[in-house]
C-alpha cells in the first residue's frame, strides 16, 4: 500500500470533496423520507432518527473516499482527513442510535433495519470499486436510507403496516425518479439511452406502491400521485431532454408533492 502522497495538504476547497456529498438528487431523496416521517410520526425519536439519516448520508462521502483508497491499495492525505470525518460521524450516529433504542419501546424497529442492512452493503460494495453511479447501487442506497421513515413510524409506537406503507411510498417515488433521470441524463450527454429502461422503473415503482396499498397502509392520494408521476415520466422521457437542472427541479417538485400529500393524508 502506498503511504506517501505527492499532493499538497488538504485545502479549504478540497475538504468539501471528501466531506460534503455533491449529489443534489441524493440530498432530496434522503430528506424526503425524513420529512415524511416527521409529518406522520412527530416525536423526539423521529427527530433523532432524522438527524441520524442525514448524518449517515453525509458519512457516505468520506466512507467512499476511504474505501476507494483502500481498494486501490494507497493511503493519501485525503484518506486520513476523510477517516477523521468518518469516525466523527459514526460516533454521532452511534450515540443517537443508542438514544433512540433506550427511549423506544417497540422492538419492531429491528425489522426495517434488518431489511435495509444488505441494501447498504450493496451500495458500499459498488462505492468501494468507484461504481456507485450505476443503477443497482443507487437504487440500493436510496431504498436503504429510505427505511428511516419506517423507523420513525415504529419508534413513535405506530403500526408496522403503516411503516411499510410509508417506506413503499418513498421507495416507489425514488425508483420512478432514478429510472427517468438516469435515462434523460444519458441523452443530454449524447450517450445511447433506452426509453424502456425508464418505463420499467415506472412500472416497478407503481407496482410496489400498488401492492403495498392492497397489503398495508398507503393513502389513496399517494397511489394516485405515484401513478401520475409514472405516467408523466413515461411521456416526458420520449421528448427532447431538458437541462439537467430543470430535470432535477421537476423531480424534486414531484417528490415534495408526494411527501406533503401523503403526510397530510395519514
Amino acid at each position: 500500500m502506498t503511504l506517501t502522497d505527492p499532493s499538497p495538504p488538504i485545502q479549504k476547497a478540497q475538504w468539501k470533496t471528501v466531506a460534503i456529498p455533491s449529489e443534489h438528487g441524493g440530498w432530496s431523496l434522503t430528506l424526503e423520507p425524513v420529512v415524511l416521517g416527521l409529518l406522520v410520526a412527530w416525536s423526539f425519536q423521529s427527530i433523532v432518527l432524522g438527524i441520524c439519516a442525514l448524518t449517515a448520508f453525509m458519512a457516505r462521502t468520506p466512507l467512499k473516499t476511504v474505501l476507494v483508497d483502500l481498494w486501490r491499495k494507497r493511503w493519501l492525505i485525503r484518506s486520513s482527513f476523510a477517516l477523521k470525518i468518518l469516525l466523527s460521524e459514526i460516533a454521532l450516529i452511534f450515540v443517537l442510535a443508542i438514544l433512540v433504542i433506550n427511549t423506544t419501546e417497540s422492538q419492531l424497529i429491528w425489522i426495517p433495519l434488518t431489511l435495509a442492512f444488505p441494501l447498504v452493503l450493496i451500495e458500499l460494495f459498488f462505492s468501494m470499486r468507484s461504481r456507485s453511479r450505476r443503477l443497482i447501487p443507487e437504487l440500493a442506497g436510496t431504498i436503504g436510507i429510505s427505511s428511516v421513515v419506517a423507523l420513525q413510524v415504529l419508534s413513535a409506537g405506530l403500526s408496522l403496516s403503516l411503516a411499510i406503507g410509508m417506506w413503499a411510498v418513498v421507495s416507489g417515488r425514488a425508483i420512478a425518479a432514478l429510472g427517468y433521470v438516469r435515462t434523460q441524463i444519458l441523452k443530454i450527454h449524447g450517450r445511447n439511452a433506452k426509453n424502456w429502461h425508464s418505463d420499467v422503473a415506472q412500472i416497478v415503482a407503481l407496482t410496489v406502491v400498488l401492492l403495498t396499498y392492497v397489503l398495508a397502509e398507503v393513502p389513496t392520494v399517494s397511489l394516485i400521485l405515484i401513478g401520475a408521476i409514472a405516467l408523466f415520466n413515461a411521456f416526458a422521457v420520449r421528448r427532447t431532454a431538458n437541462k439537467a437542472k430543470a430535470i432535477g427541479l421537476h423531480q424534486m417538485t414531484f417528490g415534495a408533492s408526494v411527501i406533503l400529500a401523503t403526510g397530510l393524508a395519514v
